[in-house]
Protein backbone atom coordinates (compact mmCIF):
# COMPACT_ATOMS: atom_id res chain seq x y z
CA UNK A 1 0.00 0.00 0.00
CA UNK A 2 1.16 3.48 -1.01
CA UNK A 3 0.98 6.64 1.16
CA UNK A 4 -2.18 7.50 -1.39
CA UNK A 5 -3.63 4.29 -0.63
CA UNK A 6 -2.96 4.32 3.25
CA UNK A 7 -4.56 8.49 2.86
CA UNK A 8 -7.46 7.13 1.06
CA UNK A 9 -7.92 4.39 3.69
CA UNK A 10 -7.67 6.89 6.48
CA UNK A 11 -10.64 9.41 4.37
CA UNK A 12 -12.75 6.30 4.47
CA UNK A 13 -12.54 5.85 7.84
CA UNK A 14 -12.38 10.06 9.13
CA UNK A 15 -15.35 11.02 10.86
CA UNK A 16 -14.52 14.75 10.01
CA UNK A 17 -11.96 15.63 6.69
CA UNK A 18 -10.91 18.82 6.17
CA UNK A 19 -9.58 20.12 2.96
CA UNK A 20 -7.25 23.54 3.34
CA UNK A 21 -6.60 25.16 -0.35
CA UNK A 22 -4.51 27.92 -1.90
CA UNK A 23 -3.50 29.13 -5.39
CA UNK A 24 -2.05 25.85 -6.46
CA UNK A 25 -5.64 23.91 -6.33
CA UNK A 26 -6.69 26.71 -9.27
CA UNK A 27 -3.24 26.57 -11.55
CA UNK A 28 -4.77 24.42 -13.91
CA UNK A 29 -7.71 26.42 -13.86
CA UNK A 30 -5.37 29.10 -15.95
CA UNK A 31 -5.60 31.04 -12.48
CA UNK A 32 -2.03 32.31 -12.02
CA UNK A 33 0.02 31.96 -8.49
CA UNK A 34 0.77 34.23 -6.77
CA UNK A 35 4.31 32.93 -5.34
CA UNK A 36 6.68 30.56 -6.73
CA UNK A 37 8.34 30.94 -10.45
CA UNK A 38 5.87 33.61 -12.39
CA UNK A 39 4.12 34.21 -9.71
CA UNK A 40 1.68 37.20 -10.08
CA UNK A 41 3.79 39.09 -7.29
CA UNK A 42 6.70 39.17 -10.33
CA UNK A 43 4.32 41.08 -12.23
CA UNK A 44 3.35 43.17 -9.43
CA UNK A 45 4.07 45.04 -6.68
CA UNK A 46 2.14 43.60 -3.83
CA UNK A 47 2.39 46.72 -1.77
CA UNK A 48 0.35 48.44 -4.29
CA UNK A 49 -2.63 45.70 -2.86
CA UNK A 50 -3.31 47.30 0.67
CA UNK A 51 -5.84 48.60 3.00
CA UNK A 52 -3.85 51.32 3.41
CA UNK A 53 -3.31 52.61 0.12
CA UNK A 54 -6.70 51.42 -0.46
CA UNK A 55 -7.85 54.24 1.95
CA UNK A 56 -5.10 56.66 0.98
CA UNK A 57 -5.42 56.99 -3.05
CA UNK A 58 -8.55 54.65 -3.95
CA UNK A 59 -8.64 55.87 -7.22
CA UNK A 60 -5.10 54.57 -7.85
CA UNK A 61 -5.99 51.56 -6.33
CA UNK A 62 -8.78 50.81 -8.38
CA UNK A 63 -6.71 51.11 -11.13
CA UNK A 64 -4.19 48.57 -10.20
CA UNK A 65 -6.57 46.10 -8.73
CA UNK A 66 -8.58 46.39 -12.37
CA UNK A 67 -5.35 45.27 -14.19
CA UNK A 68 -4.63 42.52 -11.27
CA UNK A 69 -8.23 41.56 -11.89
CA UNK A 70 -7.80 41.17 -15.59
CA UNK A 71 -4.09 39.03 -14.95
CA UNK A 72 -5.94 36.92 -12.27
CA UNK A 73 -9.38 36.28 -14.01
CA UNK A 74 -9.05 37.67 -17.95
CA UNK A 75 -9.36 33.83 -19.23
CA UNK A 76 -12.86 33.07 -17.30
CA UNK A 77 -11.46 30.11 -15.44
CA UNK A 78 -13.56 27.30 -14.50
CA UNK A 79 -13.03 24.53 -12.06
CA UNK A 80 -10.41 21.53 -13.33
CA UNK A 81 -10.71 17.87 -12.08
CA UNK A 82 -9.09 19.14 -8.46
CA UNK A 83 -12.23 20.95 -7.85
CA UNK A 84 -14.23 18.61 -9.00
CA UNK A 85 -12.88 15.54 -7.09
CA UNK A 86 -13.40 17.87 -4.00
CA UNK A 87 -16.78 18.20 -4.81
CA UNK A 88 -17.58 14.57 -5.13
CA UNK A 89 -15.81 13.85 -1.74
CA UNK A 90 -18.21 16.44 -0.21
CA UNK A 91 -20.90 15.07 -2.37
CA UNK A 92 -20.04 11.68 -1.11
CA UNK A 93 -20.03 12.65 2.25
CA UNK A 94 -16.05 12.10 2.95
CA UNK A 95 -15.48 15.38 3.31
CA UNK A 96 -17.01 17.58 5.58
CA UNK A 97 -14.92 21.13 4.70
CA UNK A 98 -13.22 22.98 2.30
CA UNK A 99 -11.42 25.83 3.78
CA UNK A 100 -9.98 28.11 1.07
CA UNK A 101 -7.56 30.57 0.46
CA UNK A 102 -8.78 31.43 -2.61
CA UNK A 103 -10.77 34.37 -4.35
CA UNK A 104 -12.07 33.10 -7.40
CA UNK A 105 -15.03 30.81 -6.48
CA UNK A 106 -14.24 27.98 -8.45
CA UNK A 107 -15.11 25.16 -5.38
CA UNK A 108 -18.80 27.26 -5.21
CA UNK A 109 -18.92 26.50 -9.07
CA UNK A 110 -17.47 22.46 -8.82
CA UNK A 111 -19.99 21.87 -5.91
CA UNK A 112 -22.94 23.77 -7.79
CA UNK A 113 -22.08 21.51 -10.87
CA UNK A 114 -22.25 18.40 -9.44
CA UNK A 115 -25.10 18.98 -7.43
CA UNK A 116 -26.88 20.59 -10.55
CA UNK A 117 -28.31 23.08 -7.98
CA UNK A 118 -30.59 20.20 -5.87
CA UNK A 119 -30.11 19.93 -2.34
CA UNK A 120 -27.55 17.17 -2.34
CA UNK A 121 -24.90 17.01 0.20
CA UNK A 122 -22.06 19.29 -0.52
CA UNK A 123 -19.15 20.67 1.88
CA UNK A 124 -18.74 23.38 3.22
CA UNK A 125 -17.37 26.03 1.41
CA UNK A 126 -15.46 28.42 3.65
CA UNK A 127 -13.07 31.50 1.93
CA UNK A 128 -10.75 32.30 3.94
CA UNK A 129 -9.70 35.61 1.88
CA UNK A 130 -13.13 36.70 0.82
CA UNK A 131 -14.25 36.24 -3.19
CA UNK A 132 -12.98 38.73 -5.86
CA UNK A 133 -16.90 38.13 -7.75
CA UNK A 134 -18.17 40.90 -5.25
CA UNK A 135 -17.83 44.29 -4.09
CA UNK A 136 -18.56 45.76 -1.08
CA UNK A 137 -19.14 49.33 0.02
CA UNK A 138 -16.93 50.44 2.97
CA UNK A 139 -19.26 52.77 4.48
CA UNK A 140 -22.93 51.05 4.24
CA UNK A 141 -21.95 47.63 3.70
CA UNK A 142 -23.82 46.89 0.68
CA UNK A 143 -22.33 43.91 -1.08
CA UNK A 144 -23.31 43.26 -5.17
CA UNK A 145 -21.34 41.34 -8.16
CA UNK A 146 -18.31 42.79 -8.88
CA UNK A 147 -18.43 42.24 -12.74
CA UNK A 148 -20.19 45.47 -13.39
CA UNK A 149 -18.85 47.39 -10.67
CA UNK A 150 -14.85 46.77 -12.77
CA UNK A 151 -16.53 47.74 -16.22
CA UNK A 152 -17.44 51.05 -14.50
CA UNK A 153 -13.85 51.00 -12.97
CA UNK A 154 -12.90 50.41 -16.61
CA UNK A 155 -14.57 53.07 -18.15
CA UNK A 156 -13.31 55.66 -15.91
CA UNK A 157 -15.26 56.09 -12.91
CA UNK A 158 -12.32 55.74 -9.73
CA UNK A 159 -13.01 54.75 -7.68
CA UNK A 160 -16.70 53.40 -8.62
CA UNK A 161 -18.54 54.54 -6.04
CA UNK A 162 -21.99 52.63 -4.27
CA UNK A 163 -25.38 54.71 -4.17
CA UNK A 164 -24.62 55.72 -0.51
CA UNK A 165 -21.90 57.53 -1.94
CA UNK A 166 -19.18 55.34 -0.23
CA UNK A 167 -16.19 53.18 -1.81
CA UNK A 168 -16.68 50.22 -3.24
CA UNK A 169 -14.02 47.44 -2.09
CA UNK A 170 -13.47 44.27 -3.64
CA UNK A 171 -14.98 41.71 -1.26
CA UNK A 172 -11.20 40.16 -0.22
CA UNK A 173 -8.88 40.72 2.70
CA UNK A 174 -6.42 42.88 1.57
CA UNK A 175 -2.54 43.63 2.79
CA UNK A 176 -2.95 44.68 6.10
CA UNK A 177 -6.52 43.49 6.91
CA UNK A 178 -7.66 41.36 9.59
CA UNK A 179 -9.14 37.83 8.37
CA UNK A 180 -13.05 38.24 9.96
CA UNK A 181 -12.28 36.86 13.17
CA UNK A 182 -15.75 34.63 12.90
CA UNK A 183 -14.26 32.53 9.61
CA UNK A 184 -10.68 32.30 11.17
CA UNK A 185 -12.76 30.56 14.13
CA UNK A 186 -14.90 28.40 12.32
CA UNK A 187 -11.67 27.24 10.06
CA UNK A 188 -9.78 26.81 13.97
CA UNK A 189 -12.95 24.54 14.80
CA UNK A 190 -12.73 22.75 11.44
CA UNK A 191 -8.95 21.81 12.05
CA UNK A 192 -9.19 20.86 15.43
CA UNK A 193 -12.27 18.55 14.99
CA UNK A 194 -10.28 16.75 11.68
CA UNK A 195 -9.46 13.34 11.53
CA UNK A 196 -8.06 14.04 8.52
CA UNK A 197 -6.50 17.22 7.20
CA UNK A 198 -5.61 17.91 3.43
CA UNK A 199 -3.55 20.45 2.69
CA UNK A 200 -3.91 21.20 -1.32
CA UNK A 201 -1.52 23.46 -3.53
CA UNK A 202 -0.91 25.93 -0.76
CA UNK A 203 2.51 27.30 0.14
CA UNK A 204 1.86 27.34 3.35
CA UNK A 205 3.55 30.44 4.41
CA UNK A 206 0.56 33.12 4.35
CA UNK A 207 -0.86 33.30 8.13
CA UNK A 208 -3.40 32.13 10.05
CA UNK A 209 -4.17 29.74 7.20
CA UNK A 210 -0.28 28.28 7.28
CA UNK A 211 -1.40 27.43 11.23
CA UNK A 212 -4.07 25.27 10.39
CA UNK A 213 -2.25 21.71 9.61
CA UNK A 214 -0.32 21.92 12.77
CA UNK A 215 -3.61 22.69 14.59
CA UNK A 216 -5.09 19.89 12.81
CA UNK A 217 -2.16 17.38 14.06
CA UNK A 218 -1.77 18.82 17.39
CA UNK A 219 -5.14 17.33 18.00
CA UNK A 220 -4.84 14.42 16.42
CA UNK A 221 -5.47 14.79 12.97
CA UNK A 222 -3.55 12.80 10.22
CA UNK A 223 -2.05 15.67 7.65
CA UNK A 224 -1.71 15.20 4.21
CA UNK A 225 -0.15 18.22 1.81
CA UNK A 226 -0.56 17.46 -2.01
CA UNK A 227 2.13 20.85 -3.34
CA UNK A 228 4.88 20.87 -6.07
CA UNK A 229 7.24 22.42 -3.85
CA UNK A 230 8.10 21.69 0.01
CA UNK A 231 6.37 23.85 2.45
CA UNK A 232 6.96 24.74 6.14
CA UNK A 233 4.85 22.37 7.22
CA UNK A 234 6.07 19.22 5.85
CA UNK A 235 7.50 18.16 8.99
CA UNK A 236 4.32 17.54 11.11
CA UNK A 237 2.64 15.90 7.73
CA UNK A 238 2.05 12.14 7.47
CA UNK A 239 1.86 12.16 3.66
CA UNK A 240 3.50 14.60 1.37
CA UNK A 241 2.89 14.62 -2.50
CA UNK A 242 5.04 16.94 -4.86
CA UNK A 243 2.61 16.09 -7.47
CA UNK A 244 0.15 18.06 -9.46
CA UNK A 245 -3.34 18.12 -7.74
CA UNK A 246 -5.22 18.22 -10.72
CA UNK A 247 -3.84 14.55 -11.02
CA UNK A 248 -3.59 13.33 -7.60
CA UNK A 249 -7.04 14.29 -6.53
CA UNK A 250 -8.97 12.10 -9.06
CA UNK A 251 -7.08 9.08 -8.42
CA UNK A 252 -7.45 10.04 -4.56
CA UNK A 253 -11.30 9.85 -4.32
CA UNK A 254 -11.45 6.79 -7.12
CA UNK A 255 -9.00 5.33 -4.36
CA UNK A 256 -11.56 5.58 -1.41
CA UNK A 257 -14.57 5.03 -3.68
CA UNK A 258 -13.22 1.51 -5.17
Amino acid sequence: MDDLEELAAELRDAETAVALTGAGISAPSDVPTFRGDDGVWDRFDEGQFTYGRFQRDPSGFWADRLELQRELFGGNPEPNTAHEALAALGKDGTLEAVLTQNTDGLHADAADAITDGSEAESATILELHGNARRVRCVDCGNRRASGPIFERAAEGELPPLCECGGHYKPDVVLFGEQLPGAVIQRARSFAREADVFLAIGSSLVVEPAASLPKLAAENGGIVGIVNLESTPRDGIADVVRRDDVAEVLPRLRDLIVA
